[in-house]
């Protein structure tokens, strides 16, 4: 078992590590205190390749695979998570669906401009009312002749109201089994289309300069060939998807607890108290310690899920437990970061008071950390 870095990948955590610092970091604050997204970043995001980085290079993608994407997001949340959820949702939740599920059509219309970052998509799964029970969904689509038409609401769907976003996917009541049960399916919506609304942006505690709405559909019409797959798999498809997303939100979750340990050794270096810089008190190098133990541990859980993945072996277990850890422990060095900088950390124009607002939602997003325990212990046969 080896856990170091192959130069391709060695050579992608540094171009994307320097750019995080280089490009992100000089401009990001302003982005969060406006509340405004970061068109130009994602530009420069495009022209690197990073949308398309565990894509074919047929439909324009760089050819990579999942584990190169978690590089680049650990690296662009130890700067800065809102740039870092753009990239994961708009590569495991907008662009993989129809990689993964899409005709051949679907792939030539959409992906190209997907994975160059020109475009994004938004993935409609979560809804007002059923939250982590996604089985609970009530946004219906029925078949009219050669068309769908949807109605129902979606909640928190990232990356829905860009200038740049090019269409969300939704999941929908299609039908109703024999058994009684709900017969799932998604189903491609572009952007724009009659009946497809978009409320105004939500007002985050973080994540600000990231695009987060609530989506509202009224006898919205698609042609019926932009069912996602097959019809009543909708259910098996998201499942896939969010068990390979729990390990990029893992990822994310990694960078951001070390971006804590980052700003904490350079604060504790400048910041004098009792005649010497406070990083000479063992109390403060206690503390970076176990920040910097709990950053270690995480990355390996998602390093192990990402390998049994690339394997082809299952991994569902393991992304539970990369992701509920991560975001643990991303909490904990926010808090313990903050307490570090004591009233600095407080102060917005510290990054750590902006990884103090961001981490939360780790535990939240793309599986709650009860949903993580749920899988763990049923995969346990429990």
């Amino acid at each position: 078992m080896d856990f170091r870095l192959s130069e391709e990948h060695q050579a992608l955590r540094d171009s994307v590590r320097d750019f995080a610092r280089e490009v992100v970091a000089p401009v990001i604050a302003e982005h969060y205190e406006q509340h405004t997204f970061p068109y130009e970043i994602i530009r420069q995001m495009g022209k690197m390749g990073l949308f398309g980085l565990p894509f074919g290079e047929e439909y324009g993608g760089m050819g990579g695979d999942y584990f190169a994407l978690c590089l680049a997001l650990e690296e662009l949340a130890r700067v800065d998570s809102s740039v870092a959820i753009t990239l994961e949702a708009a590569v495991s939740l907008g662009a993989m669906p129809i990689y993964r599920f899409g005709t051949d059509e679907q792939k030539a219309r959409w992906l190209p401009k997907l994975l160059s970052g020109e475009a994004l998509a938004g993935f409609g799964l979560t809804e007002p009312g059923t939250g982590s029970d996604a089985g609970g969904t009530e946004t219906r689509a029925v078949l009219d002749g050669d068309e769908w038409v949807i109605n129902g609401s979606k909640a928190f769907i990232t990356n829905s109201g860009t200038d740049i976003t090019a269409l969300v996917t939704v999941t929908a009541v299609t039908g109703i089994r024999p058994d009684g049960s709900k017969e799932l399916s998604t189903i491609i919506v572009p952007s724009g289309t009659p009946g497809f609304t978009v409320a105004p942006g939500y007002s985050k505690v973080g994540w600000t300069a990231s695009d987060t709405h609530e989506l509202t559909f009224d006898d919205c019409r698609v042609p019926a060939g932009n069912l996602l797959g097959e019809r009543g798999r909708g259910f098996a498809q998201f499942l896939r998807i969010l068990d390979e997303g729990r390990i990029a939100i893992a990822a994310l979750a990694v960078g951001l607890a070390q971006g804590c340990v980052d700003e904490s050794v350079k604060y504790a270096g400048q910041r004098h108290a009792f005649g010497r810089p406070i990083g000479n008190y063992q109390a403060i190098q206690f503390k970076v310690a176990d920040m910097e133990m709990k950053a270690h541990t995480a990355r390996l859980a998602y390093y192990d899920a990402a390998a049994r993945m690339l394997a082809g072996e299952p991994f569902k277990r393991q992304a539970a437990i990369a992701k509920l850890h991560a975001s643990t422990i991303a909490v904990d060095n926010a808090r313990e970061a903050t307490q570090i900088h004591g009233g600095y950390g407080f102060m917005n124009e510290y990054p750590v008071a902006r990884f103090w607002r961001d981490s939360k939602i780790l535990e939240i997003g793309e599986g709650t950390s009860e949903v993580q325990r749920m899988i763990i212990a049923r995969d346990l046969g429990m």
